[in-house]
């Protein structure tokens, strides 16, 4: 392949219209332009002439081949125009300027008289040249014409025979706007004399598309009889205009029998030209390589070509919209016409994945409306009418390139470092799975677009070892690969850990090597590792870290660290501190953690390392805020009657202002905590379950049908959570708990210390433990604040009489 001048590829209507100009004088540089763009419309039509005109200018004085037709077809509209200096094409065969030629393979062109070659006519038997064939295709000379019947009369009575909706008139009109030639009419004739199944049932066998426009054509004038012909691959009645092993099929179904993998991008597409090489090159990849950007008149960058208009270029994101009424929102914005509805639809509806009102799958919007989404397949349920991916030739689409699934398919295979024919490795392959399965394969191909993870996937990739969390600890911490992390947990590649407590450990590892004496390492080693975290580790279990146990070890580290570092600073060690210097330690103005300070010197007394030491712990005297039981009923009524707030907050406000629920409580909630037994819903907090009233019963009825959390990548099906939370396979963390009921107007720690206060009053210490699921002290300790009267409580009780007797 020649390789292409600069300025062919940038300008190539530039270059022809300097060359022409160069030499012809009695037009302008304008009628040259208009003549070039009107006579060779395409860009790689535009690219020979120009290449061509370029390595021989000679062409335009000359007019001699060989060269690319379209010279001779420049020169002959030139002259047309009015041009005197440029010369007419010449003969190839004899040399003689003619002012019309014809085209041969090669590049050459050449008159009528010598292109035209002879042969025995079948009429005479003489060596004559051919101007016609019958209806065996046999030449006939000029004094020889087939006179063996008249085609044109068998063919309107057979058809009107076939079809007596169909006069000869309609019969006529129907050839002639098929082909204008007599001879091609003479042709089609005979071949639906010979095979009349043509018309009725195997019309994709017709010779010529001449045939397929004359079927059109008749039942467009109003046959019954007469069908358009099926496509002979996927049956489908459309457009014929490709023929494969000697049958006509549709472009869609000639696609896929010659895709063939990209050699850029890998998309399996019926190639749109070739590289240098002879490489297939895919239509994305041809449109998007550097030689074919232009210059787009309305941005005015180098971007690729999406639409010529009369004052130039446009690039896809430049391509003029009509500012009209969507016909899927409502909206007046900038809209393109849906070749699915023919409707105007905006940009945002374009990009819109919902669920489909109709079948229930979450896809591409394609039609419907705003409040009534519709697919694919419900927009159009005719298959024909959509076209398919040619990767994986499910989606239903009416463009011709690979579907986003496929797409992040072949994005995640490039970056885990397996080509479309390599099998990914065993340990990623659930990874792969889960990304691809996707539900929305727009938010993972987005997600794995960003530069973060983009990097992180092809660090695994590059790793020959298996991925681990060891191997994730070595790379530097962030949301991204929290979140990474935890999809890879969520599709199995990792085995569950608490990753809280792992940064727990992390942190106090920290804390205590910054210590540089090493008798204080190892006294806040001892506190922090063997009373703190081993308490903490036999109270978990099974269960993971909550936030509230995580700060509350951090707030007694961070205490005893602050301790000895002002120690430290003022030339003391613990071992020989006073009375005197730990009261004045809590005077100071840095002074934090009292409560935290004074369990680390009790512990540190308790354990010998200090002597003499004091500092008494303060014990709970009950709530601090304002007890506002008005406020209580009222936030309850609001959140069991306001439609408008979503079903989660709602559930979350009840829980916590008429149970007295903590947030890392609720947060912490299952689908195997709630029970519904026939109109009953019960829920557990403690040891013994809750019966809710109906109302609130109804809620969370509705939160476990329509629970889904913001995860949209590697979120198992059955998520065990009531809330769940943005990572994949892991409930709403606290804090975000917390904010959702702040903007709702509910206060949690003021408004939990009310619902117990409430309830301590009512309840015996004992109930109110087993059903909230509290500690029994901390239950007896909000009875005594409370003032509860459980002496008449256990009267009343003692008092009821069996429902038995």
């Amino acid at each position: 392949m020649t390789e292409l001048a600069e300025e062919v590829l940038t300008d190539p209507v530039g270059l022809v219209v300097r060359l022409v100009s160069n030499v012809e004088t009695h037009l302008d540089t304008a009628r040259i332009r208009d003549i070039v763009c009107t006579l060779v419309r395409t860009r790689a039509g535009r690219r020979n002439l120009a290449q061509a005109l370029h390595d021989n200018p000679a062409l335009l004085r000359t007019g001699r081949p060989p060269a690319p037709f379209r010279v001779a077809k420049l020169l002959m509209a030139l002259r047309e125009a009015g041009a005197q200096d440029t010369a007419l094409p010449h003969c190839g065969e004899c040399g003689r300027p003619r002012p019309y030629v014809g085209s041969r393979s090669g590049g050459r062109w050449g008159c009528s008289p010598c292109f035209d070659r002879s042969a025995v006519c079948a009429g005479c038997h003489q060596q004559r040249r051919v101007v016609s064939r019958d209806r065996h295709s046999q030449p006939r000379c000029a004094k020889c014409p087939d006179t063996e019947g008249d085609p044109l009369k068998e063919l309107t009575r057979l058809i009107t025979g076939i079809d007596p909706a169909l006069d000869a008139d309609t019969i006529r009109t129907a050839l002639e706007r098929s082909t204008n030639r007599l001879a091609g009419q003479r042709r089609l004739a005979w071949a639906v004399i010979a095979r009349p199944e043509l018309l009725t049932s195997i019309g994709h066998e017709a010779p010529t598309p001449a045939v397929l426009r004359f079927i059109g054509e008749l039942v467009a004038s109003g046959a019954t009889t007469v069908v358009r012909p099926a496509c002979a691959r996927c049956h489908g009645v459309k457009a014929l205009s490709k023929l494969l092993d000697g049958k006509r099929v549709c472009r869609a179904c000639f696609a896929r029998h010659a895709a063939v993998p990209c050699t850029r991008c890998g998309a399996v597409r019926e190639p749109a030209t070739r590289d240098a090489a002879g490489q297939p090159l895919c239509p994305t990849c041809l449109i998007r390589d550097p030689a074919n950007l232009e210059v787009c008149v309305g941005c005015g960058r180098r971007q690729p070509v999406a639409v010529r208009l009369d004052d130039g270029v446009r690039c896809p994101s430049c391509v003029p919209k009509t500012v009209r009424e969507c016909g899927l929102c409502g909206r007046t914005a900038r809209c393109e016409i849906s070749r699915a509805t023919w409707q105007p639809w905006c940009d945002r509806c374009q990009q819109r994945w919902a669920t489909c009102c109709s079948c229930g799958t979450v896809a591409q919007v394609r039609g419907g409306t705003w409040e009534e989404p519709l697919c694919a397949k419900c927009t159009n349920p005719d298959p024909d009418f959509w076209g398919r991916c040619p990767t994986c030739a499910t989606t239903w689409q009416l463009g011709s390139h690979p579907c986003q699934r496929c797409v992040l398919d072949q994005h995640l295979r490039r970056l885990l470092g397996a080509s479309a024919e390599e099998a990914i490795a065993p340990d990623l392959a659930p990874f792969h799975e889960a990304l691809t399965s996707a539900e929305r394969p727009d938010t993972a191909l987005a997600w794995i677009s960003r530069s973060q993870v983009r990097d992180l996937l092809e660090r695994i990739g590059r790793d020959e070892h298996p991925v681990t969390h060891d191997s994730l600890d070595d790379v530097p911490p962030g949301k991204v690969l929290a979140h990474l992390r935890s999809v890879l947990v969520a599709t199995g590649v990792l085995p569950p850990r608490d990753e809280r407590l792992v940064a727990l450990e992390k942190w106090i590892t920290t804390t205590v090597q910054a210590r540089t004496d090493l008798a204080e390492r190892r006294i806040l080693h001892g506190y922090a590792v063997w009373h703190h975290l081993r308490r903490l580790r036999r109270r978990l279990g099974d269960q993971h870290t909550s936030q509230l146990q995580d700060m509350n070890v951090r707030c007694h580290v961070s205490a005893a660290d602050n301790f000895l570092t002002w120690l430290a600073g003022e030339g003391l060690t613990l071992g020989v501190c006073t009375q005197a210097d730990l009261e004045r330690w809590m005077t100071e103005a840095a002074f934090r953690y009292r409560d935290e300070t004074g369990h680390f010197v009790r512990w540190s007394v308790q354990h010998r390392h200090v002597h003499g030491l004091t500092c008494g712990a303060v014990h709970w005297t009950g709530p601090q805020g304002t007890i506002d039981s008005e406020k209580r009923w009222a936030d309850a009524r609001r959140l069991l009657n306001e439609d408008t707030l979503p079903t989660a907050d709602r559930v979350a406000g009840l829980l916590l202002t008429l149970y007295a629920q903590k947030i890392s409580t609720i947060s912490q909630l299952t689908v195997e905590d709630v029970d519904f037994t026939g109109e009953t819903v019960a829920i557990t907090f403690g040891a013994s379950p809750v019966i809710l009233p109906m109302p609130l019963g109804a809620l969370v009825r509705e939160l476990v049908a329509t629970r889904r959390g913001k995860a949209k990548i590697g979120t198992p099906d059955d998520v065990p959570w009531l809330f769940p939370g943005g990572q994949p396979g892991r409930p709403l963390s606290d804090s975000q708990v917390g904010l959702r009921l702040h903007k709702i107007g509910i206060r949690p720690q003021q408004d939990r210390s009310t619902a117990l206060f409430t309830l301590a009053a009512e309840l015996p210490a004992a109930i109110l433990a087993r059903m909230l699921g509290i500690h029994i002290q901390v239950a007896v300790q909000w009875q005594k604040a409370s003032a509860g009267d459980w002496a008449a409580y256990a009267a009343d009780v003692s008092s009821r009489v069996p429902e038995n007797q």
